[in-house]
């Protein structure tokens, strides 16, 4: 490289005035121009002509740092588009360096790359490179060529020039990109709030009262792949549900916007939790992204009997608690929704029902589980019996509270999404409903005459119309046969304990025994019609019975009949 002729003061101080001027120039126009391209295209050109080149280019950095792109240039060789890998040539030198560069005669410089010339058709004599950074940010550089004044050679001073130059201009384009960000990130945010009204507004209202129902959703983001919902159907019954969709983001949103639509248009006319599962896992199949599943569970809840039937689709396990503190825990018996209509029976997801008035259901996702606590260790489940154990006298909405409240949020920002529902059926059997019967007897026939005797005094004392008592009995007589030849296999000493309770003008019957678990989806009741033996008893049951719920008994070994019947 060549050294730069020597100037007078008097020359360098014209030299810096000029510098100066075009510096704020170029000042002004950035910041009073929101078409930040054709402001650097001025500033481009203004460079060109301060510093007397016979063309110009700027290029910018793309594709993460890997290539150099012309975003414009000045003179008679177009060369905008064109593309340099990053280390290439004498801008990517520079680039590369941070620094400037000056080929003041690229004949004697072996390092340059002609390459270009030879696409243009355009002879280079003199190359001058400054970088375009901001505190060590490369954004590009600009490379000015062949001067047209004096010998035609770059000197040191007009590449001081072009650094200076460069920083104002490498200024307005990290400015803009910055803004662009801000511009986008705004819509992005507006965009997430409107998803998230739209997800709040698919969420049910909330009820007024000491509702049998309550729900809460705490999404750790702006839009929450969680989901909870219920209606009344037009019988009085509660259908219900709480999801968990897999990933985060607008994905989840959105599959979650979709599967609590679902929910909530088929379960106005399908009734049973597991086939509606099975519908929704069917057209959640056809078009969810694959690798995107729904973890569900559903149920539907009879406020007049308190009986639910729930199904769960790869769910966190229901928890039922009884007023005396035991738990039972609805495991999934089949794969999320998503997964393969395939995976699912003709029939829908496995279901189970029993009897709520002697406790609470909550479902409740992931996100609770393993929250943090203020240690830094997950609440988990047994955290989350603690809390309700702890708060069993409180109302529902307060149970349910208490439970979120315990999750501590850190640094302002959830792990995931918080969703719990809770269904509470009312006062529990026991110490606010009166005991009419408990009776315990062998499982022998003969025994069964002390049962119904037992039966239909009690009853007849409360002042129950004798055909009402009739009726009771035979359906408890029933029940107590089913149990003796299908759960016993014949007569045995085994006992059969009953119990019958009476509030607000309904019966709550309980019959346990302690034969080994039968097969609760075996037990189904006989067409009238139909000659063949079997099925008839539970046929007379179902049709006596406002509610009729077979179930494994909780915490011991045996079965449990729960019987409800509604007086007028």
């Amino acid at each position: 490289m060549v050294s730069a002729e020597t100037k007078s003061p008097e020359q360098s101080r014209d030299g810096l005035a000029g510098s100066l001027e075009l510096l704020a120039e170029m000042g002004r126009d950035f910041a009073g121009s929101r078409d930040v391209d054709g402001a650097l295209l001025r500033a481009l050109e203004r460079i060109t002509d301060y510093l007397d080149a016979e063309g110009a280019a700027l290029f910018l950095l793309e594709d993460k740092g890997r290539l150099l792109r012309c975003q414009s240039c000045i003179g008679t060789a177009e060369i905008t588009g064109l593309t340099l890998k990053s280390d290439q040539g004498i801008v990517g030198h520079s680039v590369q360096n941070d620094a400037g560069e000056i080929v003041r005669d690229v004949s004697l410089d072996p390092n340059f790359d002609s390459s270009v010339d030879k696409q243009t058709g355009y002879t280079t004599r003199s190359i001058l490179c400054a970088p375009l950074s901001v505190q060590n940010e490369r954004l590009g550089a600009i490379e000015l060529i062949n001067k047209k004044s004096g010998d035609g050679l770059f000197s040191e001073d007009d590449l001081h020039v072009l650094e200076v130059l460069c920083s104002s201009a490498a200024l307005a384009v990290l400015n803009a990109r910055m803004a662009e960000e801000l511009v986008e990130q705004e819509a992005v945010r507006r965009e997430l709030e409107l998803a998230a009204e739209i997800q709040r507004n698919l969420l049910p209202p909330e009820p007024k009262g000491d509702s049998v129902i309550r729900g809460i959703n705490i999404p750790a983001r702006t839009v929450s792949g969680d989901f909870y919902d219920f209606f009344t159907l037009p019988d009085g019954r509660v259908t219900f549900c709480v999801g968990d969709v897999s990933g985060k983001g607008i994905n989840a949103a959105l599959l979650m916007a979709k599967t609590a639509s679902l929910f909530r248009c088929l379960g106005k006319t399908v009734n049973s939790p597991g086939k509606l599962l099975g519908l929704v896992n069917a057209e959640i199949c056809e078009t969810s992204t694959r690798g995107m599943f729904v973890t569900m569970a559903a149920g539907v809840f009879n406020p007049t009997t308190e009986t639910v039937c729930i199904a769960n689709a790869g769910h966190e396990p229901p928890l039922f608690m009884s007023r005396d503190g035991t738990t039972e825990r609805f495991e999934a018996e089949a794969p999320p929704i998503g997964i393969s209509p395939l995976v699912v029976p003709e029939e829908g997801y496995p279901e189970v029902s029993f009897s709520m008035t002697d406790g609470a259901l909550y479902i409740f996702t992931d996100g609770v589980t393993e929250g943090a606590l203020e240690d830094g260790s997950m609440l988990e489940l047994e955290g989350v019996l603690e809390i309700l154990n702890d708060t069993a006298g409180n109302s529902l909405a307060q149970r349910l509270q208490a439970v979120i409240d315990k999750i501590n949020w850190g640094d302002g920002y959830l792990h995931d999404d918080l969703t719990i529902l809770g269904l509470s059926a009312g006062p529990p059997a026991g110490d606010s409903d009166t005991l009419v019967v408990r009776k315990s007897v062998q499982g022998k026939a003969k025994n069964l005459k002390l049962l119904r005797t037992a039966v239909t005094d009690s009853l007849s004392k409360i002042g129950l119309e004798e055909s009402m008592v009739g009726d009771i009995v035979l359906a408890t007589d029933e029940a107590c046969q089913n149990i003796i030849r299908h759960a016993y296999g014949g007569e045995t000493d085994d006992h059969i304990d009953l119990e019958i309770f009476f509030q607000n003008r309904r019966l709550s019957i309980y019959l346990q025994d302690t034969a080994e678990p039968v097969d609760l989806h075996a037990i189904k009741p006989r067409n009238l019609d139909d000659l063949k033996p079997g099925g008839l008893g539970t046929n007379f049951i179902n049709r006596i019975m406002d509610a009729v719920v077979y179930s494994h008994r909780k915490n011991a070994t045996g079965n449990q009949v729960y019987m409800a019947k509604k007086l007028d």
